[in-house]
């Protein structure tokens, strides 16, 4: 603590700058990553840095273990904004390496926001990558499965960085408060505040050095949540998630698409939007109402629906909440059926209580000697032989079963669904089954 105490007097620096880890033992949070044994704590302890592309959301310490790498290495640190930069910057950084290369020394190459660079300066990379001559880290809020070329991604590792957990953003606070020497934060105010954080340590920090000089000027003593929610105002209109507030609201946007009104449907979708939620949270809900109040009423809703998420992930916020969007609108105008979602439900519960029945023999597969003379596949009947390409009459649940799960409703694609299984059981009826020797 004693070198965060020895940054704490300039106060000109950011709280969030101050308290950037000088150690590995200073960082808070990717255990998945640094934890004994994890990918990233080995190339530290191994003494070998390897290229890689840090992909993450905002505030999870993308550029504080980069920098860390170049200090445990003893590593020149050439850091590129691929907001800013372009090939003059890269072309410098190759220019610097090759001194520091000349003097025996490492050089580490970090592009923040790396998929704002386009095929050609990605591109620029690769000669020095291969070469050895400099160590490449990449970082990104975006799929660098989207957004990173295959050859740039193919010579570096990913490694996912996670959000902070509420422990470690509340450890964090503490850590400003000491260097602040601000006023402590009650339970409610410090529950919402990493609330509004959302996983983001710059934005925890940030928003805390503004409330704890506001409270500090007012002589506050401690900072409860009426004086956090004067102070921040609309910036804390945010969804505390796992509380009942953010349940109430994905519930609402649920019931919407599932009763079929897009206006509610989308007031919901917008309601989660402006108040925090993660949209690739939102995509993963429509995908399961998709699945569970459309179904085959209208198969093209879950491919919508998928479309809707890959669309965000290429594009994200806020492009990318249009198509999101639309997918809210089309579910909830498309007609509904949970048909499959009851008979899927209706069989997991048969099997739950039911014994292991044997495969009827006809089914089994017969790929050796033995199993064809245990008659494994006698009988069966192929169906593209069979009239209409239907084998009328052959049985496909085990002996002793006979429940029908799947009853079609009469709403859209399932009406002709309905339609057809009732053709196929009219012959089945009409046409007993008759094997064919095996």
């Amino acid at each position: 603590m004693s070198d965060l105490a020895d940054r704490a007097h300039d106060g000109s620096i950011p709280l969030a700058e101050r308290l950037r880890p000088k150690t590995l033992a200073e960082v808070i949070g990717q255990p998945k990553l640094l934890g004994d044994g994890k990918p990233l704590r080995a190339a530290f302890e191994s003494g070998r840095p390897h290229s890689m592309i840090l992909w993450g959301p905002p505030g999870t310490g993308k550029t504080t273990l980069a920098r860390l790498m170049a200090d445990a290495f003893d590593a020149q640190f050439i850091a590129i904004s691929a907001v800013l930069g372009g090939v003059k910057e890269i072309r410098e950084a190759v220019e610097q390496a090759r001194v520091a290369q000349g003097m025996g020394r490492r050089t580490i190459v970090f592009v923040d926001e790396v998929h704002r660079f386009n095929k050609a300066q990605q591109d620029a990379f690769l000669p020095h990558v291969e070469s050895g001559l400099f160590t490449f880290i990449g970082a990104t809020t975006e799929n660098p499965a989207f957004e990173v070329n295959s050859a740039l991604l193919s010579r570096a590792t990913v490694h996912v960085l996670e959000p902070l957990g509420d422990a470690e953003l509340a450890e964090l606070i503490e850590r400003g408060r000491a260097l602040l020497a601000a006023p402590s934060l009650d339970a409610a105010a410090r529950t919402r505040l990493i609330a509004y954080a959302d996983g983001d340590a710059r934005r925890l920090l940030n928003t805390y050095e503004n409330v704890a000089a506001v409270a500090t000027g007012a002589g506050r003593d401690a900072i409860d949540e009426p004086f956090l929610e004067q102070t921040l105002g609309e910036q804390l209109r945010r969804y505390d998630k796992g509380g009942d507030q953010f349940y109430d609201a994905i519930s609402a946007l649920h019931k919407s698409v599932r009763g079929s009104d897009p206006d509610a449907s989308l007031y919901w979708f917008v309601r989660m939007l402006d108040g925090g939620v993660d949209p690739r949270y939102v995509a993963r809900r429509l995908v399961r109402m998709a699945s569970e109040d459309i179904g085959l009423a209208d198969p093209r809703a879950l491919r919508l629906a998928l479309d809707a998420a890959e669309t965000y992930e290429r594009l994200g916020s806020p492009e990318g909440e249009l198509a999101l969007a639309e997918a809210v609108v089309y579910l909830a105008v498309a007609p509904k059926s949970n048909a499959v979602y009851r008979a899927y439900n209706a069989v997991r519960a048969f099997v739950a209580k039911d014994t292991s029945r044997p495969v009827p023999l006809h089914l089994r597969n017969a790929p050796t000697r033995l199993a064809k003379q245990l008659d494994h596949g006698k009988g069966y009947r192929y169906a593209h032989d069979e009239a209409g390409g239907f084998a009328a009459g052959e049985r496909y649940l085990p002996d002793g079963v006979d429940e029908v799960f799947y009853r079609p409703v009469e709403r859209g694609m399932e009406i002709k669904i309905a339609e057809k299984l009732e053709a196929l059981r009219r012959e089945n009826a009409e046409r007993p089954a008759v094997r064919k020797p095996g």
